[in-house]
């Protein structure tokens, strides 16, 4: 497989190979700060970054165990959201009107579902919002769960079900920062609900210096609206 156009910085060096490993100390953790980009070069929110470390440890904030998405303006807020393995998801409607949640794999049929759905009455003054919560049991890119409504065609959303425990979403400007990552070698995966085709992953090096790291989708998500 081609690995994809990556540039990686530590301090003042720069390697345009996708495969880069910077020499220095043994320090037992370090700050990996990965910032992703689509096929135009313009920052890609809510993509999905993986650190697979060769070594051990643990991220000082674990991954979220319980999440809750909002149904609102025929939204799911948030867009994209990032659990541990066995997470219970809570949905609820805030809109007036009913609302699926459905949850389907990527590549899937149009329509179709993995078996979890529900429908979500539109909320009503004086009554309790309804809502449904779902088990997320399923880890990593195979476990990804795309969100939609057989009502309302245009809502979509994901869940990522985090198959390592330094995983975190990109904000606006398409960057996340991951912190206590083990030194030595490690693995960068990207995971984005419009990137089809799962790209090389990336090989570094972390050391206690903060390093960065870009990539970039062949794909130019859609934003929302």
């Amino acid at each position: 497989m081609t690995m994809h156009p990556a540039r990686l910085f530590f301090g003042k060096k720069v390697a345009a190979s996708a495969a880069f490993f910077v020499a220095g100390v043994t320090v037992h953790a370090g700050t990996l700060e990965v910032q992703v980009l689509d096929r135009d070069g313009k920052p890609a929110p809510d993509s999905v970054v993986i650190v697979l470390p060769s070594g051990k440890g643990q991220p000082r904030t674990p991954l979220p165990m319980t999440a809750v998405v909002n149904q609102e303006k025929q939204q799911f807020t948030p867009a994209v959201t990032v659990v541990g393995v066995g997470a219970k998801v809570r949905f609820a409607n805030s809109d007036p009107w009913n609302h699926h949640v459905r949850l389907s794999t990527p590549g899937s049929a149009v329509g179709a579902s993995d078996g979890q759905s529900a429908l979500l009455e539109g909320k009503q003054e004086g009554k309790t919002t309804s809502a449904a919560v779902f088990t997320m049991d399923k880890p990593g890119a195979v476990g990804a769960a795309l969100l939609g409504c057989f009502i309302h065609s245009r809502m979509g959303g994901a869940i990522y079900v985090a198959d390592s425990p330094w995983t975190a979403k990109t904000n606006s400007e398409g960057t996340a920062v991951l912190e206590d990552v083990p030194e030595g070698a490690a693995t960068i995966k990207i995971w984005n609900a419009a990137q089809l085709v799962e790209k090389a992953p990336l090989l570094v090096n972390v050391q206690s210096a903060p390093g960065k790291v870009i990539f970039q989708l062949d794909v130019a998500p859609r934003r929302r609206s």
